[in-house]
C-alpha cells in the first residue's frame, strides 16, 4: 500500500504524547507532546525530526484535546507532514484498558467506543482521555482508520489461574475484578527484542520482563505469550513504584479507614500517589535515591532495599512459573539506565543461574544488550522498550493486512 505512516497518540487526562513514524523503516519522521491542557499555561513542544529540523515549542492556553490536536496537525503541517497527507495510513491510539474483549489490535467502531466506555470504571484515569483522543481524532479524519491498541491485550493469554483472585467467582464476574495487567505494549516489544538479541524465535523462549520506571512491573513471558504479570486490577498491585505501593495486605485497607479514620478516596490517594518510594524516602527519583545512600542516608538506603527486595521477590517468583528460563530483561527509565538496580537485583541469584558483569553492567547505551558473563546459565539483558513503534507496528499490521469489522462484544465485557 502506497500510505505508509502512522501517526501514534498516547491521549491522558491532561496531555496528549504523538509520534509520526513511517512504517517503510520504522523511522520517526516527527515526535511531541502537548501538556497541561485546560491551563493557562499550556504547552506544546515539538521535535520534527527530517534533516534540518528544529525543535520548536508553543506556550498558550489550550482549551481541550479537541484543541491540542488541532495544534498537533499545524505543527505537523508546517513540516510537510499534515494529517490531511494521503501517505498517513492510520492513527494508532494507546487505550490502557481493553478488559478481557479485546486481545489485539482493533479498529475503531461505534461498538468498540461502546466497549471502551463501558470500561471506565476500571479505568477511570485513563480511558475517558483515550476516547477523547480518537473521538477527536476522528473528528479531524474520520477517512481514517483509527485503530486502538490495548495495554491489557498482551496480558489477556494468561491461564485463569494467573488471571483470577480467589473471590466469590459470582461477585468477581459481576464487578470484573480479575487481573488485566498493564505495560502490555512494552512487555511485547521487550519480550520480541530479547528473543532477537538471544537469536531464537519468541516461541522457542522463555523471559522475564521488568519494566522499571515511575509504574513498574514485570511478566513471565513463555513461548511469547504472557502468562503471568504483576500488576493486577488496576496499575497498582504488584512492584515498588515511584508513588504506588505495589503488594500491599488488603486488610491495611479496612485498618486505614476504620482506626484511621480516613475515606476511601483519601487511602486511593495514599496508595497510588504517596507510596512506593516517594512515601519511604520522599523522593521518587532512583538517581536522587543513589545519591543519598552514597551520602549515608539511612531513609534512602531502607526505600531502596525494600524496593530491590520486592524485585527479587517476583523474579524468584516467575522463575518458577517459567520453569526454564533462558533471559531477563530490565527496560523502562530505570530498568535501562540504573546500573545498581541491575546489580542488586540478581545479587545472589547465582543458584538460578543469574548473574552480572560488573564492566557489562556500567556501560551505558540505548542498545540491546547482554550484561551477564558470557558463560551464564540464564542471559541477563538491558533491552530499550519503545511503546510507540509497538503500538505503530501493531497499527500497521493491521491497516496493511485490511481490517475486518471488530467482533460484537459479548454480555462478558470484562
Amino acid at each position: 500500500m502506497s500510505s505508509t505512516r502512522v501517526l501514534v497518540l498516547n491521549s491522558g487526562s491532561s496531555s496528549v504524547k504523538y509520534q509520526l513514524l513511517d512504517m517503510r523503516d520504522s523511522s520517526r519522521l516527527a515526535v511531541g507532546l502537548v501538556e497541561r491542557i485546560g491551563e493557562r499555561t499550556s504547552r506544546l513542544r515539538h521535535t520534527p525530526l527530517l534533516a534540518g529540523g528544529e525543535p520548536r515549542e508553543v506556550t498558550e492556553p489550550i482549551a481541550d484535546h479537541g484543541a491540542a490536536l488541532k495544534a498537533v496537525a499545524g505543527e505537523l503541517s508546517r513540516d510537510g507532514l499534515g494529517l490531511d497527507s494521503p501517505e498517513l495510513a492510520a492513527i494508532g491510539h494507546r487505550v490502557v484498558h481493553g478488559g478481557k474483549h479485546f486481545t489485539r489490535p482493533t479498529v475503531v467502531d461505534d461498538a468498540v467506543l461502546a466497549e471502551i466506555e463501558r470500561l471506565i470504571p476500571v479505568a477511570p484515569l485513563h480511558n475517558p482521555a483515550s476516547l477523547t483522543g480518537i473521538r477527536t481524532a476522528q473528528r479531524l479524519r474520520p477517512d481514517l482508520p483509527q485503530v486502538a491498541v490495548f495495554d491489557t491485550a498482551f496480558h489477556t493469554s494468561m491461564p485463569e489461574s494467573a488471571a483470577r483472585y480467589a473471590l466469590d467467582v459470582e461477585i468477581a464476574d459481576e464487578h470484573r475484578i480479575r487481573r488485566y495487567g498493564f505495560h502490555g505494549t512494552s512487555h511485547a516489544y521487550v519480550s520480541r527484542a530479547t528473543a532477537k538479541l538471544l537469536g531464537k524465535d519468541p516461541s522457542e523462549v522463555n523471559v522475564i520482563v521488568l519494566h522499571l520506571g515511575n509504574g513498574a512491573s514485570a511478566s513471565a513471558v513463555r513461548g511469547g505469550s504472557c502468562v503471568d504479570t504483576s500488576m493486577g486490577l488496576t496499575p497498582l498491585e504488584g512492584l515498588v513504584m515511584g508513588t504506588r505501593s505495589g503488594d500491599v495486605d488488603p486488610a491495611v485497607i479496612f485498618h486505614l479507614s476504620r482506626v484511621g479514620g480516613m475515606s476511601m478516596d483519601e487511602i486511593d490517594r495514599l496508595l497510588n500517589t504517596r507510596s512506593g518510594l516517594v512515601g519511604l524516602c520522599g523522593d521518587n527519583d532512583m538517581r536522587e535515591i543513589r545519591r543519598r545512600i552514597d551520602e549515608g542516608d539511612e531513609r534512602a538506603r531502607l526505600a531502596f532495599d525494600i524496593y530491590i527486595h520486592r524485585l527479587r521477590k517476583y523474579i524468584g517468583a516467575y522463575y518458577a512459573v517459567l520453569g526454564k528460563v533462558d533471559a531477563i530483561a530490565f527496560t523502562a527509565g530505570v530498568g535501562e539506565n540504573a546500573a545498581p538496580v541491575r546489580e542488586a537485583a540478581v545479587a545472589g541469584l547465582e543458584g538460578l543461574g543469574l548473574a552480572v558483569d560488573g564492566e557489562l553492567n556500567a556501560v551505558r547505551s540505548d542498545r540491546p544488550r547482554f550484561i551477564s558473563p558470557e558463560d551464564a546459565r540464564v542471559a541477563v539483558a538491558v533491552v530499550p522498550t519503545d511503546e510507540e513503534l509497538e503500538i505503530a507496528t501493531q497499527t500497521y499490521a493491521l491497516v496493511g493486512a485490511g481490517h475486518e469489522p471488530s467482533p460484537a462484544p459479548s454480555n462478558d465485557l470484562t
